[in-house]
């Protein structure tokens, strides 16, 4: 099989798609024909060497393929194969063919495409859990959303609306504002500029009637999470996803204790070690909110697998509108 390969720590510039070996699978594991993989920003740090493990070089790298299963191994009863199905792989997943635990497969509706499936791999899921399972978010209540053009940004825009909850979406690209309008935000958040520590907040109570947000998502951290905190309403909280703005921020516990204020972390990849059933009914919740209209793919764009480096720029360089989607092998 052809496989996106690194044989040491780099850029994107240094990967090259060469011959592997065609997997198998161990008991318990699947072996799927990959027919669309999603790109993402954290392809791009554990190509570097810099993410929290390093695999053994030289390695695949690639994250949550979607595709035909070709080969299941000893004990494998909830698939089968010709199943079409998104499997969480956490690894080497940009390749023709990859190897996933059968336990994180998970059949999609014959009216998802590879390509829609793919894209919303990581992004939905990540935002799902931090809504309904740190922020246990209610109807009626206000969410903002910082980062909200980004990936995991525009899925928490519509699982929220989706929940029936008022949509404030932190964006500092103004020329990508657009894409959390679409998405089913009510009211745009300026992120840009000078003074964010004043400007986020007097936004925010300006659009709440002075209650401030129930809810902050926050992909971003840094100053970001500085002034979102200013801007929670009493008894709100605030989801800790990344820190994509570079600095990792801290807060004064006391600040927690005067204003009844929540400050929860979401590493979503743990669900899916330590609560495999509520990762299930997480994505069933997401597969038929697309089917019934309530939640739409994200904006993607296909591009052939030989033209990766393309795709991994645009992230770079955060060019990017909506989600990179490599189409490996054609539907």
């Amino acid at each position: 099989m052809r496989a996106i390969t690194m044989d040491r720590f780099g850029s994107f510039d240094d990967a090259t798609i060469r011959d592997w070996p065609d997997p198998s699978p161990a008991p318990g594991q699947v072996v799927i024909t990959v027919h669309a993989v999603a790109t993402n920003y954290v392809d791009l740090v554990i190509m570097s060497g810099k993410y929290q493990f390093k695999p053994s070089l030289p390695f695949i790298p690639g994250k949550h393929p979607a595709g035909v299963v070709r080969a299941v191994g000893t004990g494998v009863t909830n698939v089968a194969v010709g199943d079409r199905v998104l499997a969480m792989a956490e690894s080497a997943a940009f390749a023709e063919q990859a190897t996933a635990d059968a336990a994180w497969c998970y059949r999609l509706p014959g009216a998802l495409s590879f390509t829609d499936a793919a894209s919303l791999a990581l992004v939905f899921d990540t935002a799902w859990f931090a809504l309904h399972d740190r922020a246990r978010i209610q109807s009626g209540e206000t969410v903002l959303v910082l980062g909200a053009t980004g990936g995991v940004g525009l899925a928490a825009v519509e699982l929220a609306r989706a929940a029936d909850a008022r949509v404030l979406a932190g964006v500092a690209s103004p020329d990508k504002a657009p894409l959390a309008i679409a998405a089913g935000a009510d009211t745009l958040i300026d992120l840009s500029g000078d003074d964010l520590r004043d400007r986020l907040k007097d936004q925010v109570m300006a659009a709440t009637e002075g209650a401030g947000a129930d809810i902050v998502i926050d992909p971003l951290g840094g100053d970001f999470f500085d002034a979102a905190l200013r801007a929670l309403a009493w008894r709100g909280r605030l989801v800790v996803i990344g820190f994509a703005a570079g600095r990792i921020p801290s807060v004064a516990a006391n600040y927690l204790l005067v204003k009844n204020i929540e400050v929860s972390g979401l590493q979503v990849s743990d669900y899916r070690r330590r609560q495999p059933e509520r990762m299930a009914a997480c994505f069933n919740d997401i597969f038929s909110g697309m089917l019934t209209g309530a939640l739409r793919p994200l904006p993607t764009t296909i591009v052939p697998f030989a033209d990766f480096r393309t795709a991994f720029r645009a992230i770079e360089d955060r060019s990017a509108r909506g989600r990179i989607v490599l189409e490996v092998n054609q539907e």
